[in-house]
């Protein structure tokens, strides 16, 4: 087969070492792809995820039997169906089904019309409304952009002050563009965070193995929220006893609402959890591999990726048995000095060479491209996942940081503490 990947991330990356492996897979393309996608693919970095015409002349062009749509932006923008329409077969969901992740708005009212566990909320199109309604609110309280903000579409305030210059941040100063045009407040959660990435074949769901993520761009989860700093999985919060709740009243019964409102979804969907007192609720879904979620899980599967894509597009996703490593792996991102607000770009990073032939360390490449003169060099705010697969996520984590220290980039930065839950399990 020949497969194209649209994106140009770690998710991306971590997708195509995971096609490489399959013995399905003859020939790899992406667009734009990355310097480090383009050591297993062939790249076109002329082409943007969001150039739908230019992507389904590309695929025809090289005569691909799937392509493989990785992002949010096209994803929600209705690539798949601009894809299926010139009769390409695709893996994701179509636009109806995307909304899951591209509206919180819609997300929020489908949990509520079909009672699946997530924080109590409302929603605004009206600034003075949204400032009104904060006046009589319990703090800290959570201020969510509608649209697609990056991963940073996301206030937790402490104080009424706080909330108030949020509503201005997302509403009236649009910071995050058209997303902010609806907004959801919703209660503060407690607990721990996990992520469960989930193959869905629009009836039929398989959760992967769990994994936990750092929003924060600094050691001690302070600073600005970012793409995500750094992941481990499995997590150790993640128990029996929640995956059989999750299992009856979150992930067959999204499925089955999504179904239900004409929506049938088909691709991955993340499960964005928090463990609270009363037990799981959804914190938010994507429509999508996270990432890094993708770094660590992936690598961690036994199954042929082609065999489940193909059982996700086909409906036959009940026939899989999937499968993962009883292992652990840990991704440390690093990342631009000042990202996610400002960084410089164009560092050579040296030492790439270090994790070839290894078969349990990874270097996954956020941000990286040739330069003129064909070295690899910092292209983004997060640039590389370093990632190591160990025992136990003890040994992952003590890897990870390793090989940390085999690249080097001018600007180099990451935090300290990736995976340190995992002391307090």
């Amino acid at each position: 087969m020949k497969v194209l990947i649209v994106g140009g991330g770690g998710r991306e990356h971590a997708i195509a070492v995971s096609m490489k492996k399959s013995k399905r897979v003859d020939k790899l393309y992406c667009v734009p792809g990355n310097a480090g996608i383009a050591q297993v693919a062939e790249c076109e970095p002329s082409i943007g995820v969001m150039e739908f015409d230019k992507i389904v002349s590309y695929a025809k062009e090289k005569q691909v039997d799937l392509v493989f749509v990785a992002p949010d932006d096209p994803l929600v923008g209705g690539l798949v169906d601009e894809l299926k329409c010139a009769g390409l077969r695709v893996f994701g969901p179509d636009k109806k089904a995307a909304v899951l992740e591209g509206s919180k708005a819609f997300s929020k009212d489908l949990m509520k019309k079909y009672n699946i566990p997530t924080a109590a909320y409302e929603i605004f199109d009206n600034a003075e409304k949204a400032l009104a309604y904060l006046e009589t609110a319990e703090f800290p309280i959570v201020l969510k952009a509608d649209g697609l903000a990056l991963g940073k579409g996301v206030l937790i305030c402490n104080t009424l002050e706080e909330a108030k210059a949020g509503v201005k941040e997302i509403m009236l100063d649009k910071h995050f563009g058209s997303a902010g045009n609806q907004m959801v407040i919703e209660e503060f959660m407690t607990g721990r965070e996990v992520s469960v990435l989930s193959f869905v074949d629009g009836k039929t769901i398989k959760p992967m193995t769990s994994a936990q993520d750092h929003k924060r761009a600094q050691d001690g989860d302070q600073g600005l929220n970012t793409g995500g700093m750094g992941n481990f999985s499995p997590s150790p919060f993640y128990t029996k006893e929640v995956d059989e709740f999750c299992k009856k009243y979150i992930y067959q019964a999204t499925v089955d609402a999504m179904a239900a409102e004409g929506r049938a979804f088909k691709g991955v969907i993340f499960f964005g959890l928090m463990l609270t007192p009363e037990g799981p609720k959804v914190l938010e879904y994507n429509a999508r591999f996270g990432d890094p979620e993708a770094q660590v899980v992936l690598c961690r599967m036994k199954n042929d990726i082609m065999d489940v894509v193909d059982a996700c597009i086909d409906g036959t996703l009940d026939k899989i048995n999937l499968e993962f490593e009883d292992n652990a792996a840990v991704c440390v991102v690093l990342a631009s000095e000042g990202y996610p607000v400002s960084y410089e770009k164009g560092f050579e990073i040296t030492g790439l060479e270090k994790f070839d032939g290894r078969d349990d360390y990874y270097c996954f490449h956020a941000g990286s491209k040739f330069d003129d003169k064909g070295r690899v060099v910092t292209n983004g705010g997060r640039v590389l996942g370093i990632t190591a697969k160990g025992a136990t996520l003890k040994e992952a984590r003590a890897k990870a940081y390793e090989a940390v220290e085999w690249v080097s980039f001018d600007n180099k930065y990451m935090r300290h503490d990736i995976g340190k839950a995992i002391d307090e399990a």
